[in-house]
């Protein structure tokens, strides 16, 4: 605690004067910061549309009710495009993920030189790019539909998957994988009796877990036309057709609400 010498004694502070003026000086500069933001954001925005905006939405709102519950009859292929999506997706960054994370791992890495940057830096390009832009690039390069949107899941969820693993291999107990390599093991099995079981857990509550996010991902693939029910939502926005558009947010509200049942349960089942 800092004392200040004054005619009366001395008197104890908190902070020193100096400590007092950097916190004001850090005060400062966070109300600047926030003011500057704030300019940016306002010389952009258009703020008689803001201030209509309850209007508007009030607006919105009424158009979309009643929904148009004959539409629903009509959403079963795109809610399986969409599940499908999710499922391969997901199957197809596990495969990818489990080499580049055993190539990640500093346990497991074949070279922390050459190998290792190089699955770091796949893992790193996975997770930068969101899974509309894949969805946006691979549209162009193989063409609308389900299997750009298939793509563009598994490209993104390489590096979640890719990360998460190489941390768990990581973070292994070594006993085993000594006890293992005691007996004469070769790397392989080394791999295979001593990580192997310590991860699959983890590797497993992951799966899950992606399958989870993917399911949420792929519903608004279909807006750049990679597919899914995202596709028949674009097309009524486009159409203003809003009783429709309230049937298909609500058949996506049920179908994550059910996955995220379902993902809860598996991974309490593998716990």
């Amino acid at each position: 605690m800092a004392v200040l010498q004054s005619k009366d004694g001395p008197i104890w502070r908190k902070r020193t004067t100096q400590a007092d003026f950097s916190v004001w000086f850090c005060w400062l500069l966070g109300v600047a910061a926030v003011s500057a933001c704030f300019y940016f954001i306002s010389d952009k925005t258009i703020w008689v549309f803001v201030l209509s905006a309850p209007q508007e939405a009030a607006d919105l709102g009424s158009r979309m009710v009643p929904p148009d519950w004959a539409y629903s009859s009509q959403l079963w292929r795109p809610l399986w495009d969409t599940f499908n999506i999710a499922t391969l997706g997901t199957i197809l960054a596990i495969v990818a993920s489990i080499p580049v994370a055993f190539c990640a791992a500093r346990n497991t890495t074949p070279s922390k030189v050459f190998v290792r940057p190089v699955a770091l830096f796949i893992i790193a390009s996975s997770r930068s790019i969101n899974s509309l832009i894949w969805a946006l690039l691979l549209v162009v390069i193989v063409g609308p539909g389900v299997f750009a949107g298939v793509l563009a899941i598994a490209f993104r969820s390489i590096g979640f998957c890719g990360k998460l693993l190489y941390e768990a291999i990581e973070e292994i107990d070594v006993s085993p994988v000594e006890a293992v390599t005691a007996t004469g093991a070769s790397s392989a099995q080394t791999l295979t009796y001593g990580v192997v079981p310590q991860v699959m857990p983890a590797f497993a509550g992951i799966s899950v877990f992606r399958w989870d996010i993917n399911i949420r991902e792929s519903t608004i693939l279909g807006l750049v036309g990679a597919g899914g029910i995202g596709l028949q939502l674009s097309a009524s926005i486009n159409n203003l057709d809003w009783s429709r558009v309230a049937v298909i947010l609500l058949a996506i509200l049920v179908s994550v609400i059910v996955s995220e049942w379902l993902s809860a349960k598996i991974r309490n089942a593998l716990t």
